[in-house]
């Protein structure tokens, strides 16, 4: 795997939120949520070589599909990246951990057949850089899988979210933002998109400030 010459790898340092994140939101919870379920949809028909930006703790690793020949998980946080090395020792298919930032993937150009943003969007610093250079790597015809909770339609849980979004909210949850607009960034970012379904996460219960979600696939155009 090599770096891009002049482009720093970054890091991001959230020790007491990576902590808590991969002591309470472990594939049990997943499960409980229903998240896990539609992860597996996500992936389901994934191919080639994939790239995943911020996997985290790497609850995506047992959901990948044997269709696929590698995947390249990119996680700058050095806990949630420890935490996930485990988790690619069980994967079914070979997982390479590497750290980065999703702004400046440290990869070559066209190098992927798929992309992956799972739950990552909200915290990234810059979303139209981050999905710029997922469209970078992609090669053309390559596919973005996309699976992100993001604005509410309804005004009110909307106020909410911006208030979140300008206060407390990115601060205790390790820099995520809740009412961004990850369907919008991905077209901007001059992705086509071929499907998409809105979500509520999770399913039962009240709704969240993270329940608005989307999830779908879009492709980088040929050239």
């Amino acid at each position: 795997m090599r770096q891009r010459r002049g482009v720093p790898l970054g890091t991001v340092h959230h020790p007491v939120f990576a902590r808590f994140y991969a002591t309470c939101c472990g594939p049990a919870a997943d499960a409980r949520a229903g998240v896990a379920r539609l992860r597996r949809e996500l992936l389901t028909g994934a191919t080639g070589r994939v790239i995943e930006v911020g996997a985290g703790t790497g609850l995506n690793f047992a959901h990948y599909p044997g269709t696929v020949s590698e995947v390249v998980a990119i996680e700058p946080e050095p806990t949630l990246r420890q935490v996930a090395r485990a988790a690619a020792a069980r994967a079914e298919v070979p997982v390479d951990l590497v750290p980065g930032v999703a702004e400046a993937l440290p990869v070559k150009s066209e190098a992927f057949d798929t992309a992956v943003a799972s739950l990552v969007l909200c915290s990234v610093r810059e979303t139209r850089r981050a999905l710029t250079e997922l469209r970078r790597v992609l090669r053309p015809g390559g596919e973005l899988r996309f699976f992100e909770h993001g604005r509410a339609p309804g005004r009110g849980l909307a106020a909410v979210q911006w208030s979140l979004d300008h206060s407390v909210w990115p601060l205790l949850m390790g820099g995520c933002h809740t009412g961004r607009d990850p369907l919008g960034e991905i077209r901007a970012a001059g992705f086509e998109v071929v499907r998409v379904r809105r979500l509520k996460v999770p399913e039962r219960g009240p709704t969240l400030p993270t329940s608005p979600a989307v999830l779908g696939l879009a492709r980088r155009p040929p050239d």
